[in-house]
């Protein structure tokens, strides 16, 4: 395995110690030799990934400029646009649709600043989920302890890096699915704004919830690929902002002072000890102030619990009447469902949401950083139906994503950082930050990393 940075690969192939065929050979032989025990990857584009790489060797040969990724390996869920590929988006009603004519803008950008894409990976059914065992392409595993889950819906993608097959991945979140198979999987995962970055050619799932964003080893790799994406996209009518790239201001953010809250109330109710543990360490090295409530998280969570099902069930509702048995059943229930919601469940959902974001905007008028934990316990086992959360037994595919859904719901940016805890299971912890000011997650990551608090796990070799 390998867990060298994207950003030292790619100045490695820069400065001609390495050439990005041998670094796009190298993960290749990664995938194939690793994939058939942990399943993170679906497809392999071993072709394209190869085409790409010689044509920057070549530039590098002819003297001309390559990116800042140049020759860097990453993947991507299967439910970005590949030219030339279905995008299935973890189903198998889609299988027969047609290939897509032209990449996802993210793709299209990480692309043009070098990096090499070598394949897609696994999903949650079309996004809803928080566990990645997919009824058609199985479970991927985790690569800490194999007999565990890797977290949903972006599991493929959490554990591609994790794994060290590769140093870059993208994913989707939209009630934790970055956030979750990051915390699990022990890497640092970037859910940003709403709307910050482009959606295009991303398959949807909940419109009014639905973000794409980084999986990495390191805050560096992260900011990177981050400010890679950035930019406005006519093909997204919520992607508008200029780039405000973070990377080259985040260690003067760090080095600063930082207002930085603990949440409690909701956010520690149901926690695993060692969960609460991981956040009680991230809160010390930041200067924490402790017991900061967001007034109205709960209901928050249920509103996003009945936007996801509404707007899911919507969406499918054509092929859910044509070919319901071609569903995964544990996501067909829950699309059905959602299809019959009456229509004034979905709109009493959508008008709570000013109220809490006003809510969400007082409480960081005194803070510039919010902490929460990501996820309520450690990874569970592959298969396991139910969990103890507050000492009653709940359903671990609905109660993953108990402590992030609150923040989709009002589309704030969250850095998911890795307890530093070798040996154990890995614990993250959220990093939140006001609307647009991705900057302040990722500079408060950046000074737990440059700490030691928080690192990328290595997993155990395992027989």
């Amino acid at each position: 395995m390998s867990f060298r940075a994207a950003a030292a690969i790619a100045a490695d192939v820069r400065d001609g110690t390495t050439t990005a065929r041998a670094e796009t050979e190298a993960a290749l032989v990664r995938i194939a030799a690793a994939n058939g025990a942990l399943n993170a990857f679906t497809a392999v584009f071993t072709g394209r990934a190869l085409a790409q790489a010689d044509a920057i060797d070549a530039d590098l040969a002819a003297g001309r400029p390559v990116g800042p990724l140049a020759g860097a390996p990453f993947a991507v869920k299967n439910l970005f646009d590949v030219a030339g590929v279905t995008t299935v988006a973890g189903s198998k009603i889609r299988r027969d649709a047609p290939p897509a004519t032209r990449d996802a803008t993210a793709i299209r950008r990480l692309t043009a600043a070098g990096a090499v894409l070598v394949g897609a990976l696994n999903m949650d059914e079309f996004a809803y989920g928080f566990v990645t065992e997919n009824a058609h392409d199985g479970p991927t595993r985790n690569p800490h302890d194999r007999g565990r889950i890797a977290g949903g819906s972006s599991g493929g993608s959490a554990a591609a890096v994790a794994a060290g097959l590769v140093p870059l991945t993208l994913g989707s979140d939209t009630n934790g699915s970055i956030r979750i198979p990051a915390s699990l999987c022990g890497v640092f995962g970037l859910k940003p704004t709403l709307g910050r970055l482009s959606r295009q050619g991303a398959f949807p799932f909940v419109e009014s919830l639905d973000h794409i964003g980084p999986f990495a080893r390191s805050v560096a790799d992260l900011a990177l690929a981050y400010d890679l994406m950035q930019g406005p996209d006519p093909l997204d009518p919520l992607c508008r902002r200029p780039a405000e790239p973070a990377a080259p201001r985040l260690q003067a953010i760090a080095d600063a002072p930082l207002r930085v809250g603990m949440l409690g109330g909701w956010f520690a109710q149901g926690a695993f000890p060692e969960v609460l543990e991981a956040l009680e360490i991230v809160a010390d090295a930041l200067q924490a102030r402790r017991g900061i409530e967001l007034p109205g998280a709960e209901q928050a969570r249920a509103a996003a619990f009945c936007l996801t099902a509404a707007e899911g069930g919507e969406l499918h509702l054509d092929d859910l009447k044509a070919r319901a048995l071609d569903y995964d059943p544990a996501v067909r229930d829950r699309l059905l469902a959602g299809a019959l919601l009456p229509h004034g469940v979905a709109e009493a959902a959508r008008r709570y949401r000013p109220i809490f974001r006003d809510a969400v905007a007082k409480v960081f008028e005194d803070f510039d950083i919010l902490l929460a934990p990501a996820s309520v316990c450690p990874a569970p086992g592959v298969g396991q139906a139910t969990m103890d959360m507050g000492g009653q037994a709940v359903s671990v595919r609905k109660n993953l994503g108990a402590y992030t859904q609150p923040i989709s719901y009002i589309g704030l940016p969250v850095v998911t950082v890795p307890l530093n805890r070798p040996g154990k299971l890995p614990i993250g912890v959220q990093v939140i930050a006001p609307a647009w000011r991705e900057d302040l997650a990722l500079a408060a990551a950046l000074r737990l990393e440059q700490a030691g608090v928080v690192a990328a796990h290595r997993p155990v070799e395992q027989p």
